[in-house]
């Protein structure tokens, strides 16, 4: 390599850092990441106190920073992302390139005793609640869509968390079952880590099934196609940006229903369906306008019974299913309802009956099932 060449590279080189450095001078910090769906380190998060500097905390939290303002931080994460599939790479951020452009998280081995001591809550819950327990812990793509993972892609098994799942003294559903029969069939979303109206469909079946209800057949509904581009939270994960969208269907219409969501605490009118979550990078919140400590559905169906169902976000697309059978549906999720008292809550609300449904992925490490225990 000659002299020249040498200095003309450093030079390119030197300079590319320079414009970076503008770029971060005069470019205005970014708030949130729509593409990542999160909030980015800003400059003014960063502590610079006299402890933070010396402990070093400082250091790492602008270099956090430098990394979340970087500019065309989109762009670089997918050419980087880019460049390693075509040279073979199957895998980036825990996130598989499976076939049919399926995009699968991988399931790490879990901490058994966090698990045991999570079904023991719900066990304690079913023991003390006096009305019928159901339970249901929802595989995901990486069980029920195992074949389109690459070939000898490490993964614990979560199966291994249903089979203790099932020895809880509850009514147990079987939503494996139900979603494996399907298997072929668009059930959960390629870019996200929910399943789809459809699969929530079969799970609302295992459960009607668990619970004698004959299900409404799914020739009886009309689906309807309310986005064509859904790039859901496992593709921001992932780093690909080279695959198509998914689109969000909804089968049950929202007449005649009322939603109540109390995700500040006080009620709100909510919907069924909030379309104005269509527009932004967080569709899937369009069902029930999203996580909530608590979310109640009322249907007019005055002399059905009422049903209170603990749960994660893959509950907000099934329950929609369940407004043809119940005259209220209430929706707890323990991660922000850090006061819930489950006695009290079944007898100043005249609960008929409760679910318990999680994902594996998110039972296994769940937080506030204590709760179910008080």
């Amino acid at each position: 390599m000659s002299k020249r060449y040498s200095v003309l590279i450093c030079v390119l080189f030197c300079g590319f850092l320079g414009l970076i450095a503008l770029a971060h001078l005069f470019m205005p910090d970014k708030e949130f990441s729509e593409t990542e769906n999160r909030y980015l380190t800003e400059l003014t998060d960063v502590k610079t106190d006299f402890d933070s500097i010396v402990s070093g905390e400082m250091m790492s939290e602008f270099e956090t920073y430098l990394t979340d303002q970087f500019p065309l931080r989109d762009s670089w994460i997918s050419a980087k992302t880019l460049v390693e599939r075509l040279s073979g790479k199957q895998e980036n951020n825990g996130v598989y390139f499976g076939s049919q452009d399926t995009l699968i998280t991988q399931f790490d081995e879990p901490d058994w005793d966090e698990v045991d001591q999570n079904l023991s809550y719900v066990q304690s819950f079913a023991e003390q609640a006096e009305i019928p327990v159901y339970f249901s812990l929802i595989p995901g793509k990486v069980t029920v869509w195992a074949d389109r993972l690459p070939d000898n892609a490490p993964n614990a098994d979560e199966d291994a968390v249903i089979s203790r799942g099932e020895a809880v003294n509850a009514n147990w559903v079987d939503m494996e079952g139900s979603l494996e029969e399907h298997s072929d069939e668009s059930i959960y979303y390629r870019t996200d880590h929910h399943w789809t109206s459809l699969g929530a469909y079969y799970g609302y079946t295992a459960l009607m099934r668990a619970m004698n209800i004959e299900p409404v057949l799914l020739s009886d509904y009309q689906k309807t196609t309310v986005s064509t581009s859904f790039f859901g939270t496992t593709y921001s994960k992932s780093g690909v940006r080279w695959i198509s969208p998914d689109s969000i269907d909804v089968y049950v219409p929202a007449d005649g229903i009322s939603v109540t969501s109390y995700a500040t605490g006080s009620p709100v009118e909510s919907g069924l369906y909030v379309d104005s979550f269509l527009s932004k990078k967080d569709k899937y919140s369009m069902f029930l306008g999203g996580n909530t400590p608590l979310c109640v559905i009322k249907t007019g169906l005055t002399d059905a019974p009422k049903l209170l169902i603990i749960r994660d976000s893959y509950t907000d697309s099934l329950a929609p299913f369940l407004t043809a059978h119940f005259s209220e549906i209430h929706l707890v999720d323990l991660r922000y309802y850090n006061s819930f008292n489950p006695k009290d809550y079944i007898q100043q609300n005249g609960i008929d009956a409760a679910a318990v449904l999680f994902s594996v992925d998110n039972f296994v490490s769940a937080s506030g099932l204590f709760l179910l225990g008080t």
